[in-house]
């Protein structure tokens, strides 16, 4: 028995600390290394989109053109601190939480843009057909 734990105690590293602290470091780098990259490849993107999303959802406004999360399209009539009212139709307009809304499909005033696309579209209709005369 004696001869077996002199055999153990003989065969023990020598150098003591220097050996343990060199793979102590050799073990943390791949460890550091991976959290590096799960940081810069899911961490960073997912928190740079969640921002991008509250900028988005902060910064809404009567007339945006938004789709839901649900997939259902319309322009904002009213804006509310937890809320946002939707218009889908001419006489219809649904209530949706702010978080519900998955994107903004385009700024604008609303109907005061839909009315200048209306009048300037029978002015181009106009001008489309004296270009057509002039060609000719």
């Amino acid at each position: 028995m004696k001869s077996f734990m002199l055999s153990m105690l003989m065969a023990a590293p020598q150098g003591g600390s220097e050996a343990g602290s060199a793979s102590f470091i050799t073990t943390l780098i791949p460890f550091a290394l991976i959290i590096g990259i799960f940081y810069f490849l899911i961490i960073r993107p997912q928190n740079k989109k969640q921002k991008e999303t509250q900028r988005m959802l902060s910064a809404l406004k009567k007339g945006d053109k938004v789709v839901t999360i649900g997939g259902i399209h319309g322009v904002i009539q009213s804006v509310k601190e937890g809320s946002v009212i939707v218009r889908v139709d001419e006489n219809t307009k649904m209530e949706f939480s702010r978080s519900a809304i998955s994107n903004v499909v385009a700024e604008g005033k609303g109907e005061k843009i839909e009315e200048k696309k209306a009048e300037t579209g029978g002015q181009e209709e106009k001008n489309g057909e004296k270009a057509e005369k002039s060609d000719k």
